[in-house]
């Protein structure tokens, strides 16, 4: 593994006047610093260990020949995903999921998550009769893991597309994934809407929301509760809008890091729209 050249952006939000930084000293419409970084691992057919600022989480994307039983014989191919946390992922230790012998209901969703959100931009008549899943471990949680693992775990898969192309698994002549896709998640935290809550944010947050978008900028999915007080129509707006400018930044650290040789990171800092430096 290397982590070089790095890709770095900065920018001030834009607009008007500034609203107060948030407590990290971030803009209401600024993303944490983002790390991508491909071909993580020597195993599995793509890599990626993705950072959304204290969060880490690496995805593995894993290409076999067949598919389930229930598929076979469609000429389809299937896309699923696997999410979990490491046990000393948070502040403090829990049991694994294995140990108790149980899978948990959150674990359930955001593995569903996952595999939908991949599943919404691939083509799987294009694929064929092959598998491909996607292990999400979170190494570190800091907020935001479901919306770190969807953004990660394309790139794993584009990266596995590309093997099965090369090993003529896969039909060269045949548009295998239409789209990329990436997570990104908002709120309303003291009364204004935010992009990307960390941890700190997140609890305290009246309205917490995840919103999955394509590159091209439709949605994919969005799940959005309100914790503490009711949200409002603008509000709501509020926050979709924000998630499309966090969602096309991190499409473009996406591009950004497929079209760079593997093994390398594409670091993002500071608001989005910001320009791209190439550093050695």
């Amino acid at each position: 593994m290397t982590s070089d050249p790095t890709v770095t952006t900065s920018a001030a939000p834009a607009g008007g006047r500034p609203a107060a930084p948030r407590a990290d000293g971030r803009a209401v419409d600024e993303l944490r610093p983002i790390a991508i970084t491909r071909r993580y691992l020597d195993a599995g057919e793509g890599s990626v260990l993705v950072e959304f600022g204290g969060t880490k989480v690496l995805c593995v994307a894993s290409f076999t020949a067949g598919v389930p039983r229930w598929r076979k014989g469609s000429g389809e191919g299937w896309v699923t995903a696997e999410y979990a946390m490491l046990p000393r992922a948070t502040s403090s230790r829990s049991d694994r999921e294995s140990v108790r012998g149980k899978v948990g209901g959150r674990t359930h969703e955001i593995s569903r998550l996952i595999g939908r959100s991949l599943r919404a931009i691939i083509d799987v008549a294009a694929l064929g009769e092959n598998t491909i899943v996607l292990d999400c471990d979170v190494l570190q949680a800091d907020g935001g893991t479901r919306t770190a693992s969807v953004t990660g775990a394309y790139v794993a898969l584009a990266d596995a597309v590309a093997w099965g192309i090369a090993q003529g698994s896969v039909d060269a002549r045949k548009v295998v994934l239409r789209d990329s896709v990436s997570a990104v998640s908002v709120g309303v935290v003291g009364g204004r809407p935010v992009l990307d809550l960390p941890y700190e944010e997140d609890v305290r947050a009246d309205t917490d929301m995840n919103v999955v978008v394509t590159g091209s900028g439709s949605f994919v999915e969005v799940q959005g509760t309100a914790e503490h007080a009711p949200f409002d129509r603008a509000e709501l707006d509020a926050l979709l809008d924000l998630a499309l400018v966090g969602t096309s930044e991190l499409a473009r650290v996406q591009r950004e890091v497929l079209a760079l040789p593997a093994g390398q990171t594409v670091t993002v800092r500071g608001g989005a729209g910001a320009q791209a430096a190439v550093t050695a």
